[in-house]
């Protein structure tokens, strides 16, 4: 089993939720996040200028079986890509164990993608 998480545009996001239903996962988890990245961004208003360092991303996270790893990562890879800086990174990393609370399945039976 392994754990995705990925840190992508807010602008892509219903894109990516959206493919990755495509691929068969559903079962997601997400938050509103701000970070700091290599790309700058500033704001002028009304004559001032303002450094926005934080940018406006939302973080994705879930658990597939391991047959399902590369279906996942090119599902984000294809919707969340505009080419431009700041496009965001996906993150894969191994999964001990998982526990269905509700039935008590343990290891790849307690999750829900085939």
């Amino acid at each position: 089993m392994k754990k995705i998480e990925a840190i992508i545009r807010k602008s892509k996001f219903t894109e990516v939720r959206q493919s990755l239903h495509e691929a068969d996962i559903d079962f997601l988890s997400w938050w509103d996040v701000k970070g700091q990245g290599d790309a700058k961004q500033g704001l002028i208003f009304r004559g001032i200028a303002y450094d926005i360092n934080a940018i406006d991303r939302v973080y994705i996270s879930f658990v597939v079986r391991d047959v399902n790893v590369q279906k996942s990562i090119d599902a984000i890879l294809k919707s969340a890509y505009t080419g431009e800086s700041g496009d965001g990174r996906i993150f894969v990393s191994t999964v001990e164990q998982s526990v269905r609370i509700r039935t008590g399945d343990c290891g790849d039976e307690s999750l829900y993608n085939k």
